[in-house]
Formats: structure tokens, sequence, C-alpha cells
């Protein structure tokens, strides 16, 4: 398989540095919208065909797999079916954000404690929705950050636009912060976010370079993250898919995809890559 369009000279150095030493190497990936197409209800997300495939073939060469996403890790891992995929053993799946953290290993997950303040908007967004004359946008509860979604209404944007307000108020009275993605606001604890999950990866597997793959407004933090660490000599290429229509996103990457087929595609190709060399 012929490698992708490569659109900047630092993806091609990154390319070429995975492709050259895999064992220093890091894959790491989003679930919605990368892994998974986006869909109206959550809970139905699945891989696309031949996508865990192609992450259990790079994990035969590479130093560490990894899924970085805002769901629940166990959430995720059961919605991935990565647990027992052959080739897996060593995946770990870095949910909320980086504040949990599953690993296929052993199957078990350990996470950072809760803020209060996300109990507290709990208790009070059910309320706020009805106030701002959008009872029915649907509230996910990922127990550690709350995500309402308006994709499911009749006016996704407008309501959105609407909710936009109450919940910066209501982020700033609960002392979390508000993460705005895809028709989608979240509440979710400060300092937490895919670059700090990013910078934790890099730091526990003395990586030298990485890939990694988003979609959404949530990946910029990872993006920027591993752009600084660019500047320090790490090795990087940088995967966005349009699913999302993440115009900064998408702008700084360095390869973009119409959709999750199109990373399995990278992916294929990679490992294809290694497997030549």
């Amino acid at each position: 398989m012929n490698a992708p369009v490569i659109r900047t000279d630092a993806g091609h150095e990154g390319w070429e540095a995975i492709v050259s030493d895999p064992a220093s190497a890091v894959i790491s990936t989003d679930f919605d919208g990368v892994l998974s197409p986006l869909v109206e209800d959550p809970s139905r997300s699945r891989p696309v065909e031949g996508a865990l495939d192609a992450l259990a073939r790079l994990a035969r060469s590479v130093n560490q797999v990894a899924i970085v996403t805002g769901r629940p890790a166990l959430v995720a891992t059961e919605l991935t079916g990565v647990s027992g995929h052959p080739g897996l053993g060593r995946l770990v799946v870095l949910g909320h954000y980086g504040l949990e953290r599953w690993e296929a290993s052993t199957g078990k997950v350990t996470s950072e404690p809760v803020p209060p303040g996300v109990a507290t908007a709990r208790d009070r967004l059910p309320g706020l929705l009805r106030e701002a004359g959008v009872p029915d946008a649907f509230i996910e509860d990922k127990e550690s950050s709350l995500a309402v979604h308006t994709r499911r209404l009749d006016d996704p944007g407008g309501a959105f636009e609407l909710l936009r307000g109450p919940l910066t108020a209501l982020a700033a009275e609960t002392e979390l912060r508000l993460e705005p993605g895809n028709l989608v606001l979240e509440l979710r604890p400060p300092g937490i976010d895919k670059g700090v999950a990013i910078r934790a990866l890099l730091a526990s597997t003395g990586a030298r370079s990485i890939l990694y793959a988003g979609d959404d407004l949530g990946d910029l933090a990872a993006f920027r993250a591993i752009e600084a660490e660019r500047a320090t000599g790490l090795s990087a290429v940088l995967l966005a898919t349009r699913s999302s229509n993440a115009t900064e996103l998408i702008d700084a990457a360095d390869i973009v995809v119409d959709d999750p087929t199109g990373v399995v595609t990278v992916l294929t190709a990679l490992s294809d890559a290694i497997a030549a060399r």
C-alpha cells in the first residue's frame, strides 16, 4: 500500500522516524470520529471494519498503542471491543481525557478523584436545560464529566448556541471547564485534557516518536502538546479526520482523511512500511 499524502516536512520526518525505529514509537488515536463514525446515539458507536486489526498489527512493532478518549475508560473498552482482541494485549485506554487508565494486560482501571463540582453540575443540568428552553438536549454522564449533546434536536446549531452562555456560567460556578465540540458542550475538571494525557503517555513510555489521530476540538490540546514536544526533539505525525469539520484541527494536521476508514488506510500503510523496512 502506498504511503498517504503527507502535507508537511515535519510529518514526513515523523513518518520516517516511526518506520525506521518503531520500537520507540507510540500510536495513539481518539475513538469517536476516528476509529468509529460519529452517530446520534453515543452508545451505538463501534469501530469501522479493520480498525482494531490495523492497531493490532502496529502493536507487534511499536512501543505502545493507546486510545485516548473523553469517554469513561470501561465504556470505551466495551464499545471498541478491544478487550481480548488478539494482538492488543498491551493496549492502554486513557479515558476521561486521561483521568482514567485501563490496561489490557490487567483489565483494571486506575483513576484520579473526581472534583465535587461534577456532582453539583449533574444535579443542576436538567433544570438549566429547561430554563434555557431545550429540555430535550441529551446529557451524557461520563461520571467525571458531563456532555450536553444537541445533535438530536430539530435545530442543533441553534440549541448549541443557546446553551453556550448558561453552561459557561455553570462551569464557572462549579469550578469546571466548558469544552465545546461538534454539537456538544462538555463540563469537565480543569487541568484535564488530551494534551495532558499525551504528555503523560510520552513520559511513561520514553517514546521518541508518535502518531496521534483526532477529529474534534478536544483533540487540539493533544496536537498542541505534540507540537511543543516537537520543538524539543520529538518526531510526530498528526492525523486528522474531517468527521467533525474541526477546521483548526484539520489545518494543523500533517495528514487529513475524510473518515475513520481513511484512518485505517493510514495505519495499514504505516504497518506495511514498517514491515517492508
